[in-house]
């Protein structure tokens, strides 16, 4: 009786066991810095949902502005003391290379003046006199921040700090990171339109993605598929984050650091490609936007490790696009 007993015992471990163990696909979604997210990975035996939200938690924890008990929330009003994590000193450094070698085009000092003219957590939506604008401007330039000992240091208390334009891509990284140290070899990573992939799909497919027509962008055929496989992929744009006043006048979301200004110009969006961290092309499509058309040509040309696809209108006020996608 006790051999049989034992017997079953085993048999019942050993289903349990395989049962756990089953390799399978798995689709994560959710909602994450204000926008949703779309994790796919393939022939793995777990659901990594619970990792995910820890990672996404520490992020937000480190570096959310929307979050006001946050370290980057306590840096911006004033707090000296704060010895900033690991997470928090990757964007941070990653920040000044990129500001760095766009000449200033993408600045997360820029926080101020994007609170102000109403595309920040603070939503003042206010209509700057060109006055106000320079005197913001003061508060603008990354090289005003510094790191000192892990703290930062700003040369003006009243720099707002925001990396926003890094977030989804730099969390999309963490979770591919992630995703890897599980021996995990087929994903796709997506939060709010930004993307990282590795490997194939099922059967062997290559990852692709549609990318969003600017002028009609509610459409379902999209502008063009990309072939995304062991890439990182970003968009820029400002046709769906804008405002119009009282007057009729259109401000953009993607704020000048070089102006101060939320001018829309007729490059409608910037995505970029390229086998890089999904932070990088995160804040190159930013910075684009920001430089405007021929200042991108032109950074291009001497950058040929990004492929970038522009839509942007002509005279006429029809679509046209410049790609070094190949």
């Amino acid at each position: 009786m006790r051999k049989s007993s034992f017997l079953i015992i085993i048999v019942f471990a050993f289903v349990s066991c395989s049962k756990n163990n089953k390799v399978e696909d798995y689709t994560l979604k959710g909602f994450v810095f204000g926008t949703t997210y779309k994790i796919t990975y393939l022939n793995t035996s777990k659901n990594y949902q619970k990792s995910v939200d820890s990672l996404f938690y520490l992020m937000n924890k480190s570096l959310s502005t929307y979050i006001t008990t946050s370290d980057i929330s306590k840096i911006n009003n004033g707090d000296t003391t704060i010895v900033v994590d690991d997470l928090f000193l990757e964007v941070f450094k990653k920040s000044k290379k990129i500001h760095k070698k766009t000449n200033g085009y993408f600045d997360p000092t820029v926080g101020n003046l994007v609170n102000a003219w109403g595309f920040g957590p603070k939503r003042e939506k206010k209509n700057l006199t060109n006055s106000e604008v320079q005197n913001q401007m003061q508060y603008v330039g990354f090289d005003k921040v510094t790191l000192v000992n892990n703290k930062v240091d700003k040369k003006y208390p009243e720099i707002y700090l925001d990396f926003n334009a890094t977030a989804k891509g730099f969390g999309i990284d963490m979770i591919a990171r992630f995703l890897e140290q599980k021996n995990i070899h087929n994903y796709l990573v997506e939060i709010g339109g930004e993307i990282r992939t590795k490997g194939v799909k099922e059967n062997n497919i290559p990852w692709t993605i549609l990318l969003v027509d600017p002028i009609d962008k509610e459409g379902s055929d999209g502008y063009k598929k990309i072939n995304l496989s062991n890439k990182s992929m970003a968009t820029s744009g400002n046709y769906r984050k804008f405002r119009v006043s009282e007057n009729g006048q259109k401000f953009v979301h993607t704020i000048n650091p070089k102006t101060g200004l939320a001018k829309e110009s007729n490059l409608l969006s910037a995505s970029v490609i390229a086998a890089k961290d999904c932070a990088d092309v995160d804040a190159f499509a930013t910075a684009f936007m920001a430089m405007g058309l021929e200042k991108t040509k032109a950074f291009l040309e001497k950058h040929k490790d990004l492929q970038v696809i522009l839509l942007f209108t002509n005279d006429a006020g029809n679509l046209e696009e410049f790609t070094t996608y190949k």
